[in-house]
């Protein structure tokens, strides 16, 4: 059974992804946060002392999970073809529903707002990010060892290009409140993706 402190933890956390989600790190209200638990103060700083950590914990307990169910471990858990695993989930990355495109991914939300302004921030963030970048390219080396791209792709730079433009076309998409701008950005980059197949 779970630990009441356990629980006022994880509730913060929650109420405060979506705060942040919502308004950005900087613009993100404790009191708004406070309000959604119906939890006081002090309950709030005795599971983190401070914005900052309360802010890095999202990151570290929301974000990365999120991230990690939607765009990692399909890497791995995928068809037996390399390939076909990532072209599927390009896929399903044209599904996103009108809020992911209304509030845009987390990850390069935050990315955007605080990656110059906060070393600490940045290093988070950007383990995720490496993560996503590492398993990207040991599909891509997969998939080239199996022959399904060619032999003359960097993977590793394949995966680096991949990323970029999915969270390029989030970014966009978001600023245009644009589906249709997301879904044919998507297309563009399965297209991409089925270029790196031999030539026959």
């Amino acid at each position: 059974m779970s630990r009441q402190p356990d629980i006022t933890r994880a509730c913060i956390l929650d109420a405060a992804f979506a705060e942040i989600h919502r308004e950005g790190f900087r613009a993100a209200s404790v009191a708004n946060i406070l309000a959604a638990t119906g939890l006081t103060k002090g309950a709030f700083y005795h599971h983190f002392p401070s914005k900052k950590a309360l802010g890095l914990a999202v990151i570290d307990e929301r974000i990365a999970p999120l991230l990690d169910d939607w765009v990692v471990r399909p890497l791995d858990d995928g068809p037996p073809s390399s390939l076909s695993a990532l072209l599927d989930l390009l896929e399903r990355g044209r599904s996103a529903d009108a809020s992911a495109i209304n509030l845009g991914c987390p990850l390069n939300n935050l990315m955007q707002e605080m990656s110059a302004l906060d070393e600490d921030f940045r290093a988070h963030l950007g383990a995720i990010l490496e993560c996503w970048l590492r398993k990207l390219t040991a599909l891509l080396l997969r998939a080239q060892v199996a022959g399904e791209i060619r032999a003359d792709v960097d993977c590793e730079v394949c995966a680096l290009f991949i990323v970029a433009a999915w969270e390029g076309a989030v970014s966009v998409s978001k600023n245009l409140q644009s589906a249709a701008v997301f879904h044919a950005t998507m297309a563009q980059l399965r297209t991409y993706v089925e270029s790196l197949r031999p030539r026959r």
